[in-house]
């Protein structure tokens, strides 16, 4: 979906006062529902990405009870889906200050955002199944097939980490 596509859709949801708050604050209703979303959404993927971390912790113990627990590699995915939960936690949510020296963010660049946020959705859903997988595999005692699952599982944080990366380019293209 392209920014005004996603501009248009958020005010098209607004009631008569945030339309009036938009007439005499120049937009900043439109705004403020454009950061509210995206802020939902990520916290969206933080419970996700939460979740995910509670249920390798219990694959990885139970990997090391069986004595086939690479613990290199489990503790790699741990580390990095805390550091990937935690850069989701605390993303740049759109605020600039009325000094700024990089700019000032408007709707295009949030719409941009949310819009970037919103495909993320399906490297999230991947993931979810990869470590679904890692988990039956786990249960079935099918401890080479889970070597395999766990460095899926890693190159997938690694990948959806570089993407979120990216993320920061979005608010602040860099134009002169």
């Amino acid at each position: 979906m392209s920014e005004r596509e996603t501009i248009d859709k958020v005010k098209g949801k607004q009631g008569i006062l945030s339309k009036i708050q938009n007439f005499f604050t120049l937009g900043y209703g439109t705004k403020e529902d454009l950061r509210e979303l995206d802020s939902k959404l990520r916290d969206r993927y933080y419970f996700d990405l939460r979740d995910m971390r509670h249920v390798w912790e219990d694959l990885y113990l139970e990997a090391l009870d069986a004595g086939a627990a690479q613990s290199r590699d489990y503790k790699k995915v741990i580390q990095v889906l805390d550091r990937v939960t935690e850069k989701v936690r605390h993303a740049d949510y759109g605020y600039a200050g009325l000094y700024d020296r990089k700019g000032h963010i408007r709707e295009n660049e949030l719409a941009r955002v949310f819009n970037f946020d919103s495909e993320l959705e399906k490297d999230i859903e991947g993931l979810d199944a990869a470590v679904n997988k890692a988990k039956a595999e786990v249960e079935a005692e099918n401890w080479e097939a889970v070597s395999g699952e766990v460095k899926n599982v890693k190159s997938l944080l690694l990948a959806f980490e570089d993407k979120w990366n990216e993320r920061e380019k979005q608010f602040r293209p860099l134009e002169i």
